[in-house]
């Protein structure tokens, strides 16, 4: 039996990758419920969860808390050189975009923030947290961090618009110099919890420090992407 349930797995995922190739998985679809997946292929559902554990790995699949398992649409591209903003990114490349405000206050900074954005000790910063979307489909958990001295009563302005737009229009502001660091994680409980996977998913956390065009430090953002929801995609001019 040991021998014979890695043997198991392999078959399974060879199956299933080759029914999400030739389409007849649809991409964004769902997969059939465990129960029948495991009589399908005549295993147990541990060996089976492994199987979909693996294809997960590879991002040709996911899991959603409560809703079961589905075929992973294709990625979106990600390209820090180009000046953007999410709704835009997205909206170019055929997917339709949605942003979700989950809470926006004034709370102090923290270590990591000040640090970030040079603030001295005991300093305030808006938090603006956002779930956002690409075909219905949640992908990102972010908390952006503004320093209140640039933005007077940006809490009272729709949230779910661009803030790249915000700042453009209501505060004459745009981005200038941005510094992008982009490490492998897994997500956070909150950030789990929002995207309605299980905490410690992997995922592509990306820091984004922002300048604006006089020089000045405006705000950073902490990005939590699905990890099968985006690829980078950089091309260097000469």
């Amino acid at each position: 039996m040991r021998d014979e349930a890695p043997r198991t797995v392999t078959a399974i995922c060879r199956a299933l990758q080759e029914q999400i190739e030739h389409g007849l998985l649809p991409l964004g679809g769902k997969l059939p419920a465990e129960r029948k997946l495991s009589e399908l292929f005549d295993t147990t559902r541990i060996t089976l969860r492994e199987a979909l554990g693996q294809l997960e790995a590879q991002g040709l699949i996911y899991r959603e808390e409560r809703r079961g398992w589905f075929v992973s649409p294709p990625r979106v591209a990600y390209n820090p050189l180009i000046r953007s903003h999410f709704h835009a990114m997205v909206g170019e490349q055929g997917r339709v975009p949605a942003t979700e405000v989950l809470s926006a206050r004034l709370m102090p900074a923290t270590v990591e923030i000040c640090e970030l954005l040079e603030l001295p000790a005991l300093s305030s910063v808006y938090l603006i947290r956002r779930a956002r979307r690409i075909d219905g489909r949640l992908v990102l958990y972010v908390e952006h961090y503004l320093n209140p001295q640039y933005f007077p009563g940006i809490l009272d302005f729709d949230l779910t618009r661009s803030l790249t737009d915000l700042y453009g229009s209501e505060y004459g502001i745009r981005y200038g110099r941005v510094r992008f660091d982009m490490v492998p994680t897994a997500l956070h409980p909150e950030a789990a919890s929002t995207l309605k996977v299980a905490p410690g998913s992997p995922a592509l956390r990306i820091t984004r420090v922002n300048r604006d065009q006089h020089g000045r430090l405006i705000d950073c953002d902490l990005e939590f992407w699905r990890h099968d929801a985006i690829h980078v995609s950089v091309e260097v001019p000469e």
